[in-house]
């Protein structure tokens, strides 16, 4: 698979991530949980691949296709 994830998407992807994450490891709120699909932008933040920009023909990384 081709990397479509670039920069400042790839940042803003890993921010939301860990923010998801850290709320689902430290918070007592119910609504928990949620925060476990920071799972899912942490990932495609990391690998630089995200499967729904592939399915709808998106690609914010500025290299070479």
């Amino acid at each position: 698979m081709q990397k479509n994830v670039g920069g400042l998407d790839k940042i803003a992807r890993i921010v939301l991530g860990l923010g998801l994450l850290a709320f689902a490891l430290f918070s007592d709120s119910p609504a928990r949980a949620w925060g476990y699909i920071g799972l899912v932008p942490l990932a495609t933040g990391t690998l630089g691949i995200c499967p729904l920009y592939s399915l709808i023909g998106l690609n914010t990384c500025p290299a070479k296709r």
